[in-house]
């Protein structure tokens, strides 16, 4: 059976939006750090896709390192800010608005598609997976990189204590993990079953990343 939700997380538009990317922006090396192990599974020149791009800080440092990037994100908010944030780096990003389960975008179209920190807010996260695998070149893979909902509320302050927030926002952040943010999140378990019944049909590994997961999704040849 299909997993599907109806509470979609805190909506990321106006002062929300603005609030998420003020913080985020303190610290950008996990930033870094995804596009240097993204840049280590695409080809030069490769094409790209983030889904859920939020600000843009991502979709940002894979452009700089030469990456054609496009950015989708269902927040009209987040879409305005990490076009503003794009043109402030000076490098191009195609960022469009649009549902992850009904992506506005040709079949077959990138080499690798990334989502960090997002998945777990999708209502229909199988359809944002079949939409990933039909978006791909065949040999293309996706990377879904999210929150682990075994994560212990330890390792969780020791994340965020790493983040340069201030002592409210560090308490705000905490909070919205331990009540919003694990209760959302997905097992192990789940996770597997939702790549076999995709269109992938159970071409992916699942490999644990502090406090979070990485789920890799290969669109056979």
């Amino acid at each position: 059976m299909a997993i599907a939700k109806a509470y979609k997380g805190i909506p990321m538009e106006g002062v929300i939006a603005s609030w998420y990317t003020r913080n985020t922006g303190r610290d950008l090396r996990r930033f870094s750090d995804t596009a240097r192990l993204v840049a280590q599974r695409v080809r030069a020149g490769g094409a790209i896709l983030e889904v859920a791009p939020g600000p843009g800080f991502l979709a940002i440092e894979l452009a700089k390192r030469g990456y054609e990037v496009t950015a989708l994100d269902i927040s009209r908010s987040f879409v305005r800010i990490a076009r503003e944030n794009a043109a402030r780096s000076g490098v191009p990003v195609d960022v469009r608005h649009g549902n992850a389960s009904a992506m506005p975008l040709p079949d077959a179209s990138f080499d690798f598609v990334v989502c960090v920190a997002a998945f777990k807010n999708f209502t229909n996260p199988l359809g944002a997976i079949n939409e990933m695998h039909r978006v791909l070149k065949p040999g293309g893979e996706a990377a879904i990189i999210d929150l682990r909902k075994d994560a212990s509320l330890q390792d969780i302050a020791g994340e965020v204590s790493q983040m340069r927030l201030s002592a409210f926002n560090a308490f705000l952040t905490r909070f919205t993990f331990r009540h919003g943010l694990l209760r959302a999140a997905y097992t192990r378990e789940q996770l597997d079953r939702m790549a076999r019944e995709s269109r992938f049909a159970g071409h992916h590994v699942i490999e644990a990343r502090g406090i979070g997961f990485e789920l890799r999704l290969t669109k056979q040849a």
